[in-house]
């Protein structure tokens, strides 16, 4: 394992999942990943929790906030690293789109905000201060992609590039549409693909792991639901994708 103690500007750091029931959260994703947790206390008198990959600090669980209407779905956000978060927040609304919150100084452990390109799907910006990021990323466990769903592909790929400076490699698909990934000095660190007619625009998150044919099965055994089947004969970068007991969707990806 690599530990990771710093990420690029524009580069995907960090997941964390939003969840009506933390415990029943911590309970599927532990035995799906073999997370172990710290807990601690929220100021409303709740709690979230921390996972670790072993020693290394790959997530957070945390509850939903208390606004949001009961019934809400969890969801997983990810967050993109940045050196000024209130710089990219003033940039969002010039590059045409929607400051949804923040940005906010968490205690010591940096700066938050959430953002959303033209098209929508909120997206998350983390100044680092003691937080830097997941300590592992691209490992069984731990986030190791991300990819918008939106309506507006070529909109949201202008608005990346002007906030983190992105560069950008297009990748055509049968159906004449393209797949378009977001670079950091030549490293592809995130994809930006046409949303089909209908649905949400969101991102949606990958976690690695070590055989994705037993994690998919094991999903089922906790209650949850697979929503695109692995491939008959995994292999490294083979993919699923998972709805959780509480309605959160996440995709697995096959690695090493």
């Amino acid at each position: 394992m690599t530990l990771r103690t710093n990420y690029a500007n524009g580069e995907p750091c960090w997941a964390d999942l939003q969840a009506p029931d933390v415990a029943a959260a911590k309970d599927f994703y532990g035995r799906l990943f073999g997370w172990t947790y710290q807990d601690f206390p929220t100021p409303d008198g709740r709690s979230y929790a921390q996972a670790f990959v072993g020693d290394r600090l790959v997530a957070t669980i945390a509850p939903q906030g208390p606004l949001q209407p009961a019934g809400t779905p969890a969801r997983w956000n990810v967050y993109f690293a940045a050196t000024d978060a209130a710089a990219l927040v003033e940039d969002a609304v010039h590059a045409g789109g929607d400051v949804q919150f923040g940005p906010e100084q968490v205690g010591d452990t940096g700066v938050l905000a959430f953002l959303a390109p033209p098209g929508g799907g909120t997206t998350g910006i983390w100044q680092a201060g003691t937080h830097r990021g997941s300590h592992l990323f691209n490992e069984p466990g731990a986030l190791a992609w991300a990819e918008l769903l939106t309506p507006e592909p070529q909109a949201a790929v202008g608005f990346f590039q002007q906030l983190f400076g992105h560069e950008v490699t297009e990748y055509p698909q049968d159906d004449g549409g393209s797949y378009s990934t977001l670079l950091i000095d030549g490293g592809e660190v995130a994809g930006v693909v046409p949303a089909d007619e209908g649905d949400e625009p969101a991102w949606q998150i990958y976690f690695g792991v070590a055989d994705v044919r037993r994690a998919a099965d094991t999903a089922i055994e906790c209650g949850g639901e697979v929503m695109v089947e692995p491939d008959e004969r995994p292999s490294d970068g083979s993919l699923a994708t998972i709805r959780d007991p509480q309605g959160g969707v996440l995709s697995l990806i096959q690695i090493a």
